[in-house]
Parts: C-alpha cells; structure tokens; sequence
C-alpha cells in the first residue's frame, strides 16, 4: 500500500533527507587514492550518529555496514574493508539515515583522481537521467513514465538499464510501495499523488544489463564485467515540481 505522507512526516523526512545527503557529500569527499571503503564506511557511520540519527544500512537483513560503496564494476551492495581505493577507480556510494523514525535514502557515483573519459560519461548521464525521470515526478503522471525517461535517456547515450533492481517509496521504512523501476513503457504503474515519498535510483551499466550477485551474498556486479554507476536522491510528489529531500550543499 502506498502511503501518503502528512505534514509532519514530510517535515521528519527532510531532516533524515538532509543528514544523508551531507553524509553521501562527506563520502565523495573522501573518494580519494589510497583511502579504505572502511574508512569511509567509519567517517560515514560516525557523521550519522553525531547527527542524533541512526545509520539505516547497518544490520538491514544482517547487511555488516552503515554504507555501500561499490567499486567499478560493483554496481550496488558493495561491502566496505580494507580495499585501498586506486587512481580511475568509479565508486558508487548509497547512504541512509533514519532520524525520529523516518528515513533518508541516496546515492552518487565518484572517481578517483581524473578517470577515464568514458567512465566520466557514465556517470554524467546516470545523474543526469535521474533528473530526465523526475521531470515526470509529478501529480497526475504514472510511476512508468519515470522510469521510461530514464531508460530512453540512458540507452541514447549507449549504455544499458540494469532491470533486476529498482527504486522504491520511502518513508518510516526504507522499502515501501511502489517500486519505481528505471525502465519500462510510459503510462502504466500507480499515478502519482501529492505526499507521496519515492527514492528514484537509476542503476547503470557501461556493458550489457545483466548482473550477478557474489559469494557474500550482497555485492552485485555486472555480468560482463563493465563499469557500472549509481545515483538517487529521495523525493517528494508536490502540487508542482518534485522536492529534492536529500539535498545538503551538493546534490
């Protein structure tokens, strides 16, 4: 069931917004060479806390850590230790916070250091096609019309939508109805309604779609072994143009 958010849960949700977005800055701030993802997984985990918040991550169905970050072909779940980050390395960060019982959910994707040209571009236009789909946020529009912008801006710079994992409502829970999937035709799913609290994520491969889970049970990578990019952001169904509700200094 999708829930419509009051006043005062909205109010919550921009304070959980804020802490994780500034968390997920704190993050790519630190994406730099010779860093551990463990030590951004700490700095990240502590930030949260200092914040009167909770780290959402940290024991969600026993997952170990306050942070996914994911490296290069790793396009979601990566687990954080003791992986020195590397010159060129593409690394994906998904943060969430939960303050006075609601919760902010985002993410982005760095490089180290300059990078390649077309991992730049991969992760230009997964950004990018994360704001060609929340133009469709709106009352009135359909779930799939967002998720169709996303797919056709995405396969029109030559990279692919991976299906197997999708965005989703947000609220008291990191996991509400509906699922917001970043492909599909337009005109179909639930309409989209003024209260409504969805994390639009598009999940991106620089190779084919397909993807593959490793032996921990968590990490996903891409099938062929391609870079992969990630970026989400929570938002809000307005009577105008969606609200941003993970947003610091940097979105």
């Amino acid at each position: 069931m999708i829930k419509i958010k009051s006043a005062r849960e909205i109010s919550l949700m921009r304070q959980a917004g804020k802490i994780t977005a500034a968390a997920r800055a704190l993050a790519g701030d630190m994406v730099t060479a010779g860093v551990t993802t463990r030590e951004i997984d700490k700095a990240v985990r502590d930030y949260i806390v200092s914040q009167g918040a909770v780290p959402t991550f940290l024991g969600y169905n026993g997952y170990p850590a306050s942070v996914c970050i994911s490296v290069n072909d790793e396009l979601i779940h990566g687990i954080p230790g003791k992986r020195e980050l590397k010159e060129g390395d593409v690394v994906s960060i998904d943060v969430g916070a939960t303050k006075d019982g609601y919760v902010g959910d985002c993410a982005a994707t760095f490089i180290v250091g300059d990078g390649d040209e077309e991992a730049k571009r991969l992760i230009a236009v997964t950004r990018q096609s994360f704001f060609e789909g929340i133009k469709y946020a709106r009352e009135g529009y359909r779930i799939s019309d967002i998720s169709h912008a996303i797919q056709e801006y995405v396969e029109s710079n030559g990279f692919s939508v991976v299906r197997e994992y999708v965005g989703h409502g947000v609220g008291a829970k990191m996991h509400e109805d509906p699922e917001v999937p970043n492909y599909g035709k337009p005109g179909h799913g639930p309409r989209l309604m003024r209260g409504m609290t969805i994390a639009v994520e598009p999940m991106v491969n620089m190779g084919g779609a397909a993807v593959r889970v490793l032996d921990d049970d968590w990490t996903v990578v891409t099938a062929d072994g391609s870079l992969a990019a990630h970026y989400e952001n929570t938002i809000l169904i307005t009577a105008g143009e969606p609200e941003i509700l993970t947003v610091s200094e940097v979105i």
